[in-house]
């Protein structure tokens, strides 16, 4: 994998804990943010396959075994 270097402007108050984490995790504060922004990008890559698998099965429609005939009424089903 080829890395690239950015720039990052973050909060002092919030740079100086994500220094600690690192620390706490014997990583460095790139590797912390390495990690969580890989992990962001598999979650929205799996959300991105769920959305368009859920998305095919709305356009679709599902196969109820009517062949789109329907032989009943509705008080039929309700009957009360």
């Amino acid at each position: 994998m080829e890395y690239q270097n950015i720039t990052l402007s973050l909060p002092k108050q919030v740079l100086q804990r994500v220094k600690h984490i690192a620390i706490e995790r014997q990583t460095s504060v790139s590797g912390l943010l390495a990690r969580t922004l890989e992990e962001l990008v598999r979650q929205e890559d799996s959300y991105a396959k769920a959305r368009e698998r859920h998305t095919t099965l709305l356009r679709n429609g599902t196969y109820l075994g009517t062949q789109g005939r329907i032989t009943w009424r509705r008080a039929d089903i309700h009957e009360r």
